[in-house]
């Protein structure tokens, strides 16, 4: 170990960290002495910020071993948080040692530190703070493959004093942790104490593989569902408890629903069952109607009504992919639709909407927005008749941002009986709220009237690019006149910017674009995924041809969100490359989802779009 006498003895401006020089080490090591705890504990933080920063490690962070394992042993009442530190700057997977890049590597320069000042630390196994104890047991596990055999017998033989004896379970647990790093293998699924059991089975599941075996599974069951229990709760290589499991049982979604299950019944502590059982939603394709009985049961359990919003928002995302929503989910929802708490009876009532039972449009007409209002003409476009005129009604009030957006949006599904809030999108054009999709839904389903064609000429001069790109395509789509819309968007290309958005807007066009051609071509060829996808598909619209398109596509169908895009525009060209079958059979049939959910994703999911494009393209091949 190194005093702070010593820092000074360290060239620390010529080393660095995550901002940079490391100069400021020395006053945040200095600081961890001070009298005053605010200051300690910002000096704490300042380290794990730099010497440690979002998992990784630096010059300087080696050398500030010693005189952090000094601190630990000297500075009262912050032994755990430092042993922590230590304990993370050493974290690392035992197979990254065979590594070529290890040797000179800032990890293993911070493990050889930490293994010289480890005897000094060894008392802290036996510490009286059971917090200290459990810290301490992290930093001998950090480096438990690198101990020569004296040190390594001399630290294992204080570890098992711990599992044999130590009087707190989660201690206990922690030592066969520590244990498993040094190779000894504890047979404990017996244990009368549910935390070793629980170590124990997570230890080897890890080392299985799906399915798990059901003994495994029903210890997990049984002894995983108590909540992160707080200061006991110490990560191990960055990880919680409550990660681990969760990240393990989402590779089995039959042994993670079994858990959820379990954990539910025993009360849902910490929401962790409904959260695990959420996860396996999110990993798994068609598990929705599993998880939702599951969520079903935590919610009606659940007895702090602000925390229902959490287990019913997660209905209400996946509830409109389940083809007949349960009749009990759905009067579950109808009754939480009337929750005192606002945030609470709008998700139920979003969640009732997307189950498509009937019931959710007089909720709707009594308390509209436009998430609302958007959610139930996607639904029942059937109800136009009683949903425009709160659109319109709430347009008309000066609805803007997001809100605004999604009354507008709510139009499009509703058909030519939308044509009634005309006269609200061409003041929203004209007073620039929500213009973007304004615009688009007069082309889409406008009426070419003096006023409507005014106003959306006028907005092909807007200096929002976005704004001008949409009003030069109603433009063209209300008054089949080209010269508008073409002088619009040359500018718009040649000029850069947002290239894929304006693009998109050639479509109606069609052959009238023809002389944009030249400014499409270059563009099939561009670095940006986002603006090959755009051109190709433009160059098919002008053209009639898949020629130059397709090669470009097929290219970019991979499972992301410009691969969506791209696996639309070949289906609309009907030409599909033979050697995207293999790609396409694995969209179609993995069980696995492939892509991600987004909060922009809006209605649906977008790997269910993926698996229905690949479906469709199967057949086209």
């Amino acid at each position: 170990m190194r005093s702070p006498a010593e820092l000074d003895h360290v060239q620390w401006h010529e080393l660095t960290h995550a901002y940079g020089s490391a100069e400021d080490v020395p006053e945040q090591v200095r600081a961890l002495y001070e009298p005053d705890e605010e200051l300690v504990e910002e000096a704490i933080y300042a380290l794990y910020g730099n010497i440690h920063h979002q998992g990784s490690v630096y010059q300087a962070s080696a050398p500030a071993v010693p005189f952090l394992a000094h601190a630990a042993m000297h500075v009262p009442g912050r032994r755990a948080d430092l042993l922590m530190l230590l304990a993370t700057l050493a974290e690392h997977e035992p197979q990254e040692v065979d590594s070529p890049h290890w040797a000179g590597s800032s990890v293993a320069a911070i493990c050889v530190e930490l293994v010289g000042v480890l005897p000094d630390l060894l008392p802290c196994l036996t510490d009286a703070e059971r917090e200290v104890r459990q810290a301490a047991l992290r930093v001998v596990a950090a480096v438990a493959g690198l101990l020569l055999d004296e040190l390594r017998e001399r630290v294992v033989a204080r570890v098992e004093e711990l599992y044999d004896g130590d009087p707190v379970a989660a201690v206990r647990a922690d030592a066969l942790m520590a244990l498993d790093r040094f190779g000894r293998a504890v047979a404990g699924l017996d244990s009368p104490l549910p935390e070793v059991r629980l170590a124990v089975a997570l230890l080897a599941a890890e080392r299985a593989e799906p399915p798990y075996p059901a003994e495994l599974v029903a210890v997990l069951a049984a002894d995983g569902a108590e909540p992160d229990p707080g200061d006991e709760a110490l990560q191990w290589n960055g990880s919680s408890q409550e990660e681990r499991l969760t990240r393990l049982l989402a590779r089995d979604p039959d042994a993670g629903l079994t858990v959820a299950a379990g954990w539910i019944a025993a009360g849902d502590l910490g929401s962790r069952g409904s959260w695990l059982a959420r996860t396996i939603a999110d990993t798994w394709r068609d598990r929705e109607a599993e998880v939702l009985r599951l969520l079903l049961a935590a919610v009606r359990q659940e007895q702090d009504v602000k925390e229902l919003y959490g287990p019913l928002r997660a209905v209400s995302h996946w509830v409109d992919l389940v083809a007949h929503p349960a009749p009990e989910l759905r009067d579950a929802l109808h009754d939480y639709a009337y929750s005192p708490d606002e945030d609470v009876a709008e998700v139920a009532l979003l969640a009732l909407i997307r189950s498509r039972d009937p019931r959710a449009v007089e909720l709707v007409l009594r308390r509209p927005n436009g998430r609302l209002l958007a959610a139930a003409a996607h639904q029942f476009p059937g109800a136009a008749e009683q949903l425009i005129p709160e659109i319109r009604r709430l347009l008309a009030a000066g609805a803007t941002g997001n809100a605004g957006i999604a009354l507008v949006r709510a139009l499009a599904p509703l058909g030519a009986a939308a044509r009634q809030a005309q006269p609200e999108l061409v003041d929203c054009l004209r007073t620039s709220r929500a213009a973007i999709v304004a615009a688009r839904q007069l082309g889409v389903n406008g009426v070419a009237a003096a006023e409507v064609v005014e106003v959306l000429r006028e907005a092909t001069g807007s200096t929002d690019d976005s704004v001008r790109a949409a009003a030069a395509t109603a433009h063209y789509r209300l008054t089949g006149e080209a010269a508008v819309a073409l002088g619009a968007f040359e500018e718009l290309i040649a000029g850069g910017g947002q290239l894929h958005w304006f693009m998109a807007g050639l479509e109606p066009l069609g052959r009238a674009a023809e002389p944009l051609l030249p400014l499409i071509e270059p563009l099939l060829t561009a670095d940006y995924e986002w603006t090959r996808l755009a051109a190709a598909q433009t160059h098919h619209w002008i053209t009639g041809s898949p020629d130059r398109a397709v090669p470009v596509l097929a290219e970019l169908v991979v499972p992301k969100p410009v691969g969506l895009e791209a696996m639309a525009a070949l289906a609309s060209t009907g030409r599909v490359p033979a050697e995207l079958r293999p790609a396409l059979e694995h969209f179609a049939s993995s069980p696995v989802r492939l892509i991600a959910d987004s909060p922009v994703s809006g209605e649906g999911h977008p790997d269910e779009e993926l698996r229905t494009l690949a479906r469709r393209l199967l057949d086209a091949c």
